[in-house]
């Protein structure tokens, strides 16, 4: 057992408990009737690091690549005891203005149980790294207007709040 939470990319005998945060996310949501998401489609649409892999960002070439019909990640965090405790589900993007790649922060979850130990924040650590890593532009995100707690929460950590005009 760690004394601090591990986190790493996903793989394929970690989508039950992917499932199960998402429907936890989308209850906190108040759209748990929404969700559509089964198994069977996220082994399909997630790009998963190979069971063996132990870093949190395989070499290129150890990780499955994303393409139009895998086009997801998904980075999970692992409580110092080893249970699933967040996810950050994630895919590229990119910026013509900047001609450089980016990430889009699709969802971010930990568990109500297991919030204010800094879990969220060490999930948007390692992406920012690895926007870094891969000489991005930006790490973008969308918080719903309701959910002050997650938009306080991103300002706690210095994210600029985007808006049109």
């Amino acid at each position: 057992m760690s004394p601090d939470p591990i986190v790493r990319h996903a793989r394929r005998e970690d989508v039950p408990a992917i499932l199960e945060l998402i429907r936890e996310l989308a209850d906190y949501e108040h759209e748990l009737s929404s969700v559509e998401a089964t198994e069977e489609k996220l082994l399909c649409t997630i790009a998963f690091a190979p069971s063996s892999s132990t870093s949190t960002v395989p070499a290129a070439d150890e990780t499955e690549p994303t393409s139009s019909n895998k086009p997801a990640r998904c980075l999970i965090l692992l409580s110092p005891q080893g249970i699933p405790a967040g996810i950050a589900l994630y895919f590229y993007n990119y910026s013509t203005w900047r001609a450089r790649p980016g990430i889009y922060l699709e969802d971010l979850y930990v568990k109500q149980s297991e919030r204010k130990k800094g879990y969220g924040k060490r999930l948007l650590v390692e992406l920012a790294k690895e926007v870094v890593a891969l000489k991005g532009g930006r790490l973008e995100w969308s918080v719903l207007k309701w959910n002050e707690p997650s938009i306080k929460f991103y300002e706690s950590i210095g994210a600029n709040m985007m808006s049109e005009g």
